[in-house]
């Protein structure tokens, strides 16, 4: 595919973008959410803000789950990543800089 997304339009209209992998054997073999935001940022043009709001936020919103703040007693899945600065998740390729996760409640080391 050529063609871009009309980025300018989506954020006059306040459009929220979602970035993802669909990962599947068929159409998309990607399975890399940084890559994905990447690409966002590269080939998009999306600040490292608009594709960081769209693996997270808006890619949950997208799928119809509810996201929010976190607050206490909330259910909550984290990444807990291993950068100084969060361009670092968008602009690094190929690199892993995940610390641990805490997913359903507990902490996993990477």
């Amino acid at each position: 595919e050529e063609r871009r997304p009309p980025i300018a339009a989506l954020r006059a209209a306040s459009v929220p973008i979602a970035l993802a992998t669909d990962c599947n054997p068929g159409t998309s073999p990607m399975a890399s959410i940084l890559l994905a935001a990447n690409m966002g940022a590269t080939f998009f043009r999306l600040t490292v803000t608009e594709c960081l709001r769209g693996i997270t936020v808006n890619g949950a919103r997208a799928l119809g789950l509810q996201t929010g703040m976190l607050e206490p007693g909330k259910p909550a899945d984290l990444a807990i990543w291993n950068v100084t600065d969060l361009a670092e998740l968008v602009y690094r390729i190929g690199a892993n800089p995940l610390h641990s996760r805490i997913y359903a409640g507990k902490c996993q080391k990477n």
